[in-house]
């Protein structure tokens, strides 16, 4: 007979050692379904024999090596996402290396953690991992004209092996497109890496995109592979493209023109087959004719571009951006989601969002925490918000009447008495709507306090 299908998540723990096997067995047993298996083989073997494969899976990326495979870890990661792509799989390992957390993500792996780790920790990692379906973070939400547009340029640019340029506001969701681009190609199942070319130091971009040999440079103590190599037959995403030092844009080229490339030391030529995806929050066309960035590599780069719309331009998908984030924050805090009532909604809306959607998802995750199953007022919103004070839509037209009732009054219509009218009225309009406060009202002008200080006196001295 059958044994019943078990109401707890299924979890694989995949570890050599016993003694850990056993204590995560104890520790985690009351909250998931766990299967504790001692090697690879065991593992797929395993598998194969389930109704249904595990949600989550813990594997210690120090297996026993086989003949065939000296990274039993590394390949078990492939293995498993082979047979389940929407398994959650985190890796434990006691090296806790930057190349080896790099290389298990690049593989799909979901999560890297040290041993030795804490059940409590593990915990609430398995819970955010449960809470958060696949690509869900990462979809474009909204269906505004301008999302409509972006999304089919997604689709029709994914299955290419091209590279894309993907231009826009920082915050604007340039990662999210990239990720999509990834998940749509025939390449999803493959590695997915992203490098940051502005939060790297310049001398270090080289190696770390293309490798080095041991002895290289001070420092290199054995060989490492570099990105290219890590995403191979996969996707890499620059960002920051327009942070690229000159001469590295010329390497970058030969790699996106016939696949060749080098690791730092070493003579032997390697082949790159992974696809490009190139971020920026710059104008490449102005960098290129300030001399900033080569005319030829921006050409390549931009095969396909993608310009993804502040939030500003999409009015009508920030309450569901709204919807879409406070329901993950709250699965993810295991807590109810709060609301806005009817004026805090619209004044949502109305919000420009300098950040984009990067700004809305901080201060969902803020609220989600701050007022779990509430609903909040416009008041409160707004505090959360930070919004600076706001000239009505009719103060300047009164500004412009004062203005000219002054002008009325004049003995002559000189230009230089215009200017000093109008800058009075703006300065005292500017006083009135941030009641005297000389900080606010230069920020409310577009000048520093000194500068004000100094417009009011010399109205004074007028």
């Amino acid at each position: 007979m059958a044994n019943p299908p078990s109401i707890k998540p299924r979890l694989l723990v995949v570890d050599d050692d016993p003694l850990i096997t056993d204590g995560l067995a104890f520790a985690l047993g009351a909250e998931y379904d766990v299967l504790a298996c001692a090697s690879r083989g065991e593992a797929v073997e395993r598998l194969r024999a389930l109704d249904a494969p595990p949600r989550l899976a813990l594997v210690d990326l120090g297996l026993p090596p086989t003949p065939h495979a000296p990274d039993e870890g590394f390949q078990l990661i492939a293995d498993l996402l082979a047979h389940a792509p929407a398994m959650k799989i985190f890796v434990l390992s006691g090296q806790n290396e930057a190349a080896n957390a790099r290389h298990a993500r690049a593989l799909g792996a979901w999560e890297f953690v040290a041993k030795p780790s804490e059940p409590a920790l593990l915990k609430r990692l398995f819970a955010r991992a449960l809470a958060a379906p696949s690509g869900e973070e990462d979809a474009l939400v909204g269906q505004s004209a301008a999302l409509a547009k972006l999304k089919s340029q997604v689709a029709q640019f994914a299955p290419s092996p091209y590279p894309v340029l993907i231009e826009g506001e920082s915050g604007s969701g340039k990662e999210m497109v990239a990720r999509s681009l990834h998940r749509l190609s025939p390449r999803s199942s493959k590695p997915y890496l992203t490098l940051n070319c502005a939060a790297i130091a310049p001398t270090l971009v080289e190696p770390t995109l293309f490798g080095y040999v041991k002895g290289a440079f001070t420092g290199a103590a054995a060989n490492k592979a570099g990105y290219f190599e890590d995403a191979q037959d996969g996707t890499l995403v620059l960002d920051e493209i327009g942070e690229l030092p000159l001469e590295l844009q010329a390497k970058l080229l030969r790699v996106l023109e016939n696949g060749e490339y080098q690791r730092v030391g070493e003579t032997q030529l390697r082949f790159a087959r992974c696809r490009v995806i190139a971020a920026t929050n710059r104008d490449l066309r102005r960098e290129v004719k300030k001399g900033g960035f080569r005319a030829d590599l921006y050409h390549r780069l931009s095969v396909f571009a993608l310009s993804v719309p502040p939030l500003r331009e999409m009015e009508a998908d920030k309450l569901l951006l709204l919807e879409h984030f406070r329901r993950l924050a709250a699965a993810q805090a295991g807590a109810q989601p709060f609301d806005l009532d009817p004026q805090a909604a619209a004044r949502w809306q109305q919000y420009d969002f300098p950040g984009n959607v990067r700004e809305l998802r901080n201060i969902v995750i803020r609220l989600a925490t701050k007022y779990p199953g509430q609903r909040l007022s416009a008041a409160e919103l707004e505090a959360e918000l930070d919004i600076e004070p706001q000239t009505p839509a009719s103060a300047h037209g009164d500004i412009v009447e004062q203005a000219l009732r002054q002008l009325e009054r004049a003995a002559s219509f000189s230009l230089d008495e215009t200017l000093r009218a109008w800058e009075r009225g703006y300065i005292e309009a500017a006083l009135r709507l941030t009641r005297g406060n000389v900080s606010q009202a230069a920020k409310l002008l577009g000048v520093n306090r000194t500068t004000l200080y100094s417009r009011m006196d010399s109205g004074e001295e007028k």
